[in-house]
């Protein structure tokens, strides 16, 4: 199983905190180090300083500050960019890290950000008819070859005689679409997806979801065995009880709840965990890191868990 370090930057984080513990994760040979793509802290507007950072411009600096470990949003919302911008910028970052960016992409969810910055925010169906067309047209933007023109003509874009460029070094950049919707969100996988995600759900529930971009895929002939499938959980391990209970205190939350809806515990009951998911058929998980100072917590992870799943 691949382990991943995802963090939550508008709750609070600077460019340097996020460098930090991109450095660290690479360093220790986490799989990927992945930022959230939000414009508002969730909570109390008082606190959160520095403020929010842009997805994309965040990783381009680390792109260049780093050497291999993958990089990605989990997940962009689509309505926050034009996907014509948003297929440049992808590309760039592609470039700028030789070939190391996933794009996570969805619908959009929380509306206080998108009032906040004056962001349209269309009706949930809406915004899944934007998301669809976004991934068409970035998709066939990066897969248009070169010299020729790509066109598109949809109810929410149109793109005229565009020369597709930049392409991206990737042929293309992985893209992850993830969420619980039982019947869109799957044949959104299918159609477009490397990787289908489901963060912070049950292993009941996540075998559910896949087996329904499973069955999507079939329907429209794809593998389901050619995507990748992976969940997230929040994580809050210690090296024993007293270590635990510090660190979920620390994210202001419960022992008893995060053990069970999270990762949570020893190293030990962590592995005893991980290898729960692999059984449910997870190939990946992205472990939500809060406390962005804790690198001693990457460090636990890596060498008292990482190894053993």
């Amino acid at each position: 199983m691949k382990l991943r370090i995802f963090t939550e930057p508008q709750q609070g984080a600077s460019y340097a905190q996020l460098l930090a513990v991109a450095q660290r994760a690479e360093s220790l040979g986490f799989d990927a180090f992945f930022r959230s793509d939000h414009y508002q802290r969730m909570g109390t507007h008082v606190t959160g300083l520095p403020g929010p950072s842009d997805a994309w411009i965040t990783l381009a600096g680390i792109a260049r500050e780093t050497k291999s470990i993958r990089l990605g949003t989990l997940v962009n919302s689509a309505t926050f960019r034009h996907p014509g911008v948003l297929a440049i910028s992808v590309a760039n970052v592609d470039d700028m890290s030789n070939g190391r960016v996933e794009l996570g992409l969805g619908a959009g969810w929380f509306t206080e950000e998108h009032t906040s910055c004056g962001i349209p925010f269309a009706p949930l169906g809406e915004r899944f008819d934007i998301l669809t067309e976004q991934l068409a047209v970035i998709t066939g933007l990066w897969s248009t070859p070169h010299g020729e023109l790509f066109n598109y003509t949809g109810k929410h874009y149109t793109l005229t005689d565009s020369p597709a460029l930049p392409k991206p070094v990737q042929s293309p950049p992985p893209i992850i679409i993830g969420g619980g919707g039982p019947k869109r969100t799957p044949m959104l996988a299918a159609r477009f997806g490397a990787e289908f995600n489901l963060p912070f759900q049950g292993k009941t529930f996540f075998g559910e979801q896949t087996n329904r971009v499973r069955a999507a895929c079939e329907s429209i002939g794809r593998d389901p065995q050619s995507l990748v499938y992976s969940n997230a959980l929040i994580a809050c391990i210690g090296k024993d009880e007293a270590d635990i209970a510090r660190r979920a205190a620390s994210l202001g939350r419960e022992v008893d709840e995060l053990r069970k809806n999270g990762l949570c515990g020893t190293p030990g009951e962590a592995i005893e965990r991980l290898h729960e998911w692999t059984a449910a058929g997870s190939d990946r998980v992205y472990l939500q890191i809060m406390d962005l100072d804790d690198l001693d917590h990457l460090d636990l992870i890596a060498t008292e868990v990482m190894p053993h799943v």
